[in-house]
Parts: C-alpha cells; sequence; structure tokens
C-alpha cells in the first residue's frame, strides 16, 4: 500500500511537470457504411470481412481475428481489412487518420498479452497476411528482405536450400509472422547464440499514422548516419505504424547440430552446470533451455516430446535442455560427450542423467519437448502468462512464491489453478511463469497482480521479456520503466500518432496512471 501511495504522488509530481503531454486523444470514431464504401475504393470486396453493408459476412467470420488463440481476450471489431500491398496499407491508413478510426495492425494473432486483439473502440483490423512475398535474398550475405506478412516457417523453408536460417525461432513459427516477431521484439530459443531482433533487423518499411510510407529497408550492416528510426518500431507493437515490410540479416545454417536434456537434481545444481556448459562448450552452444518438474510433466502428459524414460527423470527437480550447432559434427558431438561424460563422473555430479540425440527424430523429440510446453499447458487448462526477466538465480523461486501466494488465497486447487509452473531461457534471464487454471476469473487474475509485477520489482527486473506489453501489461509498465521513460514514450507516441489511432489501449498506461476499466463495465478487451 506504501509503494501505491508513493507512486500515486510521483505520479502526481510527472502530471505538473510535463502537463503538455498528457492532453486528452480525440475520441475515435466507429467505422460505418461510409468507410466501408471507402475501403472498397482501396481494396477488392476479397479483401474487406465486415459485419455492415449489404455485402455482409457473418460475425463468426471475424472470431478468428477478434479473439486471441488462447481464448482469454476478445475483441469486437465489425471490419477486416485484407491488403496486399504497403501502397494499400497507406490508404487505409491515412484515411483512417483523417476520420480518426482506431486500427489494430495484425500478423499471425499468436501474442499472449492482447496486443493484436481490438479493445472495444470501433477498431478495424489490418490484417497482414496477405502481404506474404519474398522481396529479395542475397545468398553472399545472407540478407533476406520479405513481406511482414510472411510466416516464420516459409521463411525458414525458402532458406534452408540456400543453406542459410533464420536468426529467430518460435514454438508458434508455423503461425506466427516476422512482421509481429519485429513489432513485439520477439525473442526465442536462438537468442543466446544470434542475439535479439535489435541486432538482426537491417531495416523496415512503415506506414506511419498519417499514411507515409517510411522506407528504410537497408541491407547494409553498416550505417552510422544519424538516428536508427527502425528501433523504434521494434518493440512498439503497432502503436507508432504498421511494418510492411523487414530485411534481416540471417546467419548460415549451422553443419551440425546435437542436443542433449539433462536431470538435474536440483536447482541449485543449474547455474554451475551453465557456467560449465558456456566454458566447455564454448562458440557452439546454441539453446540452454530450462524445464521446472511440473512443465515438463505436463508436456510428457500431453504427449509434446520426451527425452527421458521415467526411470532417468525420477527424482530430478528440474531439467535443461542444451543445443549446439557449428560447422564439424565430430567435433561438436565430441565436445558435448565430453561435457555429459564429465558430468556424470564427478563425486558430487550436477545432473543425475542425460541422454544426446542420436539422430534427427530422437532431435526433434527433444526439441518436441521445450516447443510443445505452451501447447501443453493449453491443453491442461486456461493459462495466466507471466513472460519475465529476473535474475537466474530467482527463477526457482518466483516460481514458488507465486505458488504459495495462490495457496495461502485458497486457490491452488483442481477446480481453480491446477498448476503453477516455470521454463525459459537460461542464456538471457527469460522465465515463463504458468499458472494453468480451470477458467479466467477475476479471483485469480487478482491473488496474481499486482503480485507477480511486484515481485518482478524486487528483483529490478522486466514485466515483459519478449512478449510485449499488450493490453494485458500496459498500466503495470512502471514496475519496469521509471517516470522520466515513461514521460518520454508518450512523448514519442503522441509526435508520431497525435490521433492516437495506432493499436488503442495497448504497451502505454493511461495518462492518469490508473487500470483500464474493468472489461466486464466497458466492454473493452473483454477477458473470457
Amino acid at each position: 500500500m506504501l509503494a501505491s501511495r508513493q507512486f500515486a504522488r510521483r505520479l502526481a509530481t510527472r502530471n505538473r511537470r510535463w502537463a503538455s503531454s498528457h492532453a486528452a486523444t480525440p475520441a475515435l470514431n466507429q467505422v460505418t457504411e461510409e468507410d466501408l464504401a471507402q475501403f472498397s475504393k482501396i481494396l477488392s470486396p476479397q479483401s474487406i470481412l465486415s459485419t455492415l453493408g449489404s455485402n455482409s459476412v457473418a460475425s463468426s467470420e471475424l472470431e478468428p481475428f477478434n479473439n486471441d488463440w488462447m481464448g482469454k481476450y476478445h475483441g469486437d471489431s465489425t471490419t477486416v481489412l485484407r491488403p496486399h500491398t504497403t501502397k494499400e496499407v497507406s490508404e487505409i491508413v491515412r484515411y483512417c487518420n483523417e476520420r480518426r478510426i482506431g486500427i489494430v495492425p495484425q500478423g499471425g494473432n499468436t501474442g499472449l498479452v492482447g496486443g493484436s486483439v481490438p479493445t472495444g473502440r470501433g477498431e478495424v483490423v489490418v490484417s497482414l497476411r496477405s502481404m506474404n512475398n519474398v522481396r529479395h535474398f542475397d545468398p553472399v550475405s545472407g540478407t533476406l528482405v520479405a513481406d511482414a506478412g510472411c510466416v516464420l516457417q516459409s521463411l525458414t523453408d525458402y532458406l534452408a536450400p540456400h543453406n542459410y536460417i533464420m536468426p529467430v525461432e518460435f514454438g508458434a513459427k508455423g503461425s506466427c509472422m516476422i512482421g509481429g516477431n519485429c513489432s513485439t521484439n520477439a525473442g526465442g530459443v536462438r537468442l543466446l547464440r544470434y542475439g535479439s531482433l535489435h541486432g538482426t533487423v537491417l531495416g523496415l518499411e512503415v506506414v506511419l499514422p498519417d499514411g507515409t510510407i517510411l522506407d528504410q529497408l537497408n541491407t547494409l550492416r553498416k550505417d552510422n548516419t544519424g538516428y536508427d528510426l527502425k528501433q523504434l518500431f521494434i518493440g512498439a507493437e503497432g502503436t507508432l505504424g504498421i511494418i510492411t515490410g523487414v530485411s534481416i540479416l540471417t546467419p548460415p545454417a549451422p553443419q551440425a547440430s546435437s542436443n542433449a536434456v539433462l536431470a538435474l537434481p536440483s536447482f541449485d545444481s543449474l547455474l554451475p552446470l551453465f557456467q560449465r556448459a558456456k566454458r566447455e562448450l564454448s562458440e557452439i552452444l546454441s539453446a540452454f533451455e530450462y524445464i521446472d518438474r511440473g512443465a515438463y510433466e505436463l508436456s510428457v502428459r500431453h504427449g509434446q516430446g520426451r527425452g527421458l524414460s521415467p526411470e532417468e527423470s525420477e527424482g530430478a527437480e528440474c531439467f535443461v535442455l542444451i543445443e549446439t550447432s557449428g560447422g564439424r559434427r565430430e567435433h561438436d558431438e565430441e565436445k558435448l560427450s565430453n561435457l555429459l561424460e564429465g558430468l556424470l563422473s564427478e563425486d558430487k555430479p550436477l545432473i543425475n542423467t542425460g541422454v544426446l540425440s542420436q539422430d534427427a527424430t530422437q532431435f526433434a523429440s527433444i526439441w518436441g519437448l521445450r516447443e510443445g510446453i505452451t501447447e501443453a499447458v493449453s491443453k491442461e487448462g486456461k493459462a495466466y502468462k507471466y513472460d519475465i526477466s529476473i535474475p537466474l538465480s530467482a527463477f526457482k523461486e518466483v516460481v514458488d512464491a507465486t505458488r504459495e501466494r495462490l495457496r495461502e488465497k485458497g486457490l491452488l486447487r483442481p477446480d481453480a489453478v491446477k498448476e503453477v509452473v516455470g521454463y525459459g531461457h537460461i542464456g538471457d534471464g527469460n522465465l515463463h511463469l504458468n499458472v494453468v487454471a480451470a477458467k479466467y476469473t477475476p479471483e485469480i487474475e487478482a491473488a496474481l497482480e499486482p503480485f507477480v509485477y511486484e515481485l518482478v520489482g524486487k528483483y529490478k527486473g522486466s514485466i515483459s521479456a519478449e512478449h510485449g506489453l499488450g493490453v494485458m501489461k500496459a498500466h503495470a509498465l512502471h514496475y519496469s520503466k521509471n517516470e522520466v521513460s515513461i514521460e518520454w514514450m508518450r512523448r514519442i507516441k503522441s509526435l508520431f500518432d497525435p490521433n492516437g489511432i495506432m493499436n488503442p489501449g495497448k504497451v502505454l498506461p493511461p495518462p492518469d496512471g490508473t487500470h483500464e476499466p474493468s472489461p466486464e463495465n466497458t466492454g473493452t478487451a473483454r477477458i473470457a
């Protein structure tokens, strides 16, 4: 309570100091049949889905665009536009800006924080799924230029014959799109090896809120001429403009890849194991993934993959997936085998046992164990997902504290909260804290928030490591950003989008620092 009062006082001070940037954004307008007629001058009839007008469709056809894949966030947009070119996007945005119609840019709609779902402000959804062409690829430099609507797996398949890979990899690679990946600055399991999209993206093509096309599709690795504007749009979640094209540096495909799953007797073994793996595997270490006991059992129970037999996994408190990628199979496998043999031969081994993949099938099965956790969680129930950055040593403590909090509230039971599990990327300090419930309820959410955010703040961490803020975490931004940072984020938003049409209600908290109004009372971003 004391912290809340202190923050309120700081916020009041900030409002007095920066009052000029907190002017109320003009109200947005609903889409009308007259607007549809204008959209019809830009797009073909097949590119417009609307429940309005003479060519209206059933609202069920808009459900994939109005609802997130988890069934947690639900919008009520009447109109979905599906442009095929950047010019069409530009004309749509220019018209919406003049009419003050909100826009929700949408790619694969695979997000976890409601960032690509309408929030009840009458927005039009601009789906980039039809913008799915590779524009250019240079097999010498590895530079790829593609439309924002290209599915990540499709780009991976395109690059394979050229012996290149995408620098990012996600469990949702079969449906997520490269524009959305950039808009959320998605991380994934390859960040340890190839870094973030802030480093691998060379250029962007962006339609700004007034319809202007900002063409910065550079393919050069070095360009030191002034402000690097593209960085503003990476992670902005469509609040500053719509990414329509991406230039990205793709790394050469490794000539040899191996992986192993290890069973650890206790969490205390995790950090010494990570240090040892970095030292002994060095340049070939490409992934180091943590899976706690609960997440492992969920994944196995729902058939997502298996690396260890029940006997081998018995007694393990947590598990680690290690991947190596290099240029010579014999060399890489020898280094990984030597690491495992050394670990098992110690007087006090850091691991109970481990399995090294022997072929492509086993390699895929081991990765399926980790990548399938998200699907396993969704099969088990409704998930409250917290994607956070905290010190590696605190991973287990945060999961345990959250579980205990729910137990104290009387919510840890089969008809409320079923599981509290953790898994994530040790290489970049990213924990995925998942609370699996029988259904979404206000009681569970109230028990978790702001408790989880305060816990993250205690460790000086980030409330969003790679999933973005969306509508879920916008109100909690102050747990990770100070008042000066938030103020300048507001100023940037106001400069680019003075009418507030771009993905309204996302990323930034309301100017008064309060939570968005309750969805039950406003219809805003309804939570199931």
